[in-house]
């Protein structure tokens, strides 16, 4: 309902009534129109409505345990391209309401410092891969930045990029600004 009305018009009335239940239930449940939106995100970003925080999800996981910073990026990107399809629409509901809404600015910085947060988590694993070719706070920077729903936006909305290319362009990005090249056996 946020993604087809937009944060303003969707009202909670009408939510309890698309759920079939009673206003004071959807009140009840998220306590503020805000506090759903969020909700709607956690479950759009996840793919489901499990209780597991993103850091434990298997995709993430494998990629936090993966000692190739090569590979790790690539695996990031791959996931950066099935997610974001889906969550794009509901972050950009997200920023467009921020500008207007004390609550959804809120929530927009919540879900940025989110993002920094586990992208500064990633930067010290490329770090401790010994192949880090920048500094460490430029690297959590450009893969906080080429991680968001606006390079998304720019490149497969506006440009009608394929996801495979999107997917491809975040892995060579990071990995050839990222990364200096992994030693061969004969050095």
């Amino acid at each position: 309902m946020f993604v087809e009305r937009g944060y303003a018009a969707t009202k909670m009335t009408d939510v309890a009534a698309a759920a079939e239940v009673s206003v004071e239930l959807v009140y009840g449940a998220f306590r503020t129109k805000a506090n759903l939106l969020k909700t709607v995100f956690d479950i759009t970003i996840a793919g489901d409505d499990e209780p597991v925080p993103m850091m434990e999800r298997p995709a993430l996981l494998a990629i936090r345990a993966e000692p190739d910073p090569g590979l790790a990026l690539r695996m990031y990107a791959a996931f950066v391209a099935e997610t974001a399809p889906r969550v794009y629409p509901v972050h950009l509901v997200v920023l467009t309401a921020a500008s207007g809404e004390p609550a959804a600015a809120a929530l927009a910085d919540e879900l940025a410092t989110q993002r920094l947060t586990g992208m500064t988590m990633f930067a010290a694993q490329l770090r401790d891969s010994g192949r880090l070719a920048v500094p460490e706070d430029q690297a959590r920077d450009l893969l906080w930045t080429l991680n968001s729903a606006q390079v998304y936006d720019l490149l497969v909305v506006q440009r009608g990029w394929s996801l495979p290319r999107y997917e491809q362009y975040l892995a060579e990005t990071w990995t050839h600004h990222l990364l200096v090249d992994a030693p061969t056996g004969g050095e």
